[in-house]
């Protein structure tokens, strides 16, 4: 039965300690709404985890709404039940999410306008250096997204050097960037394994520097990135599939008529989770954007796309990088809709990601 949420304890825990919180805390009893994801009981200073939110969608090409994914999340996260196949105390192991940046989700709602110009301009053939109006708002965007990459590398910053891990939610796919600038400064030598409808390799798309197509590009400028793994890819440019052959392994992309073909020609799904997982190097990041799912598990993502993997065959694929032996040092979850079930649907995947995170061995 699904949990409903009890008002009497919005915004507030007990006056009792920490301690007693997490002592008392019934995992199977009615979802708190405390200000906290999952309703769970733990502060930062107790929390394995940092869940960074980023309200954030002011570079969306296609529609936008994906500002407000982190509270879609974080209102659906009460429903959920707590037992998880893979690790089915993983509530223990603590989860803090900071609070959604009112500032930034203003600062947002400000420069959005500004590149849906751009946008407007780029669809009828106008440059913002031939347009001073449209070269300003350009400069506003960009400038406005480096200060929310500044944000939260900063924030993952703190929370590693506390020994934490990070989950960024978002948001638009731009988001994580300055969590892989502060991972880059701790590890030496990361993979990323990429789950995506898009290829987001385009080299500032429609001149926005750091645009929800080129987070990927993006990351791929930090030395300490050794490998790309790509997913479900499924909407991608020539230009796109000129870098990767250019990267000369360095980017390995697994489209997703690729992946249904061989599936259909009997290898199983299992099989080639396996051999995916080989590319990558021992520290690897997950990154999720919610279109590399099939469309109607959250049909409210800024660009969806017909076709994709389900929940299952994702969860397969992250539970074979924890099997091989790998260490997950971070993770981000994107393109998450304003909608309740789109809300649902990503709370799922973020306790997943958080349990998977806070184990060495799963169970076969």
């Amino acid at each position: 039965m699904a949990k409903r949420s009890n008002p009497k304890r919005k915004g507030a825990y007990s006056p009792c300690s920490i301690a007693e919180r997490i002592a008392n805390f019934d995992p199977g009893g009615v979802g708190a709404v405390n200000g906290n994801v999952f309703g769970f009981p733990h502060d930062y200073a107790h929390a394995s985890t940092v869940v960074i939110g980023v309200p954030w969608d002011v570079t969306t090409s296609y529609q936008d709404g994906t500002c407000q994914g982190p509270a879609a999340i974080l209102r659906a996260s009460p429903q959920l039940d707590f037992y998880d196949f893979d690790h089915p105390e993983a509530w223990r192991q603590g989860i803090y999410m900071l609070p959604i940046p009112a500032w930034l989700l203003a600062q947002n709602k400000r420069l959005r306008p500004d590149a849906i110009a751009v946008i407007r301009g780029a669809e009828q053939g106008i440059s913002p250096d031939e347009a001073p109006e449209l070269g300003a708002a350009l400069s506003r965007v960009n400038q406005g997204c480096d200060t929310m990459t500044r944000w939260v590398q900063y924030q993952t910053q703190v929370a590693l050097d506390q020994n934490k891990k990070v989950i960024v939610i978002g948001g638009d796919h731009s988001v994580p960037l300055g969590t892989f600038r502060a991972l880059a400064q701790q590890y030496a030598d990361f993979g990323i394994l990429h789950v995506d409808a898009h290829g987001d390799l385009r080299h500032a798309y429609e001149g926005f520097q750091q645009s929800h197509a080129s987070i990927m590009f993006n990351a791929l400028q930090l030395a300490q990135i050794s490998k790309l793994v790509q997913v479900g890819i499924r909407d991608i440019s020539h230009g796109e599939i000129n870098l990767i052959q250019q990267y000369d392994g360095r980017i390995v992309t697994y489209l997703d008529t690729q992946i249904k073909r061989a599936t259909y020609a009997g290898q199983g799904w299992l099989q080639q989770c396996q051999a995916i997982v080989r590319h990558l190097p021992q520290h690897v990041y997950i990154s999720c954007d919610v279109d590399g799912l099939d469309p109607k598990l959250c049909p409210h993502t800024g660009t969806p796309v017909p076709g994709g993997l389900n929940l299952e065959e994702v969860y397969c694929l992250w539970r074979e990088v924890v099997r091989s032996g790998r260490h997950i040092v971070g993770c981000d979850i994107c393109e998450t809709g304003n909608h309740e079930w789109d809300g649902n649907v990503s709370a799922r995947i973020l306790y997943k990601l958080f349990s998977l995170m806070n184990m060495t061995v799963v169970s076969k």
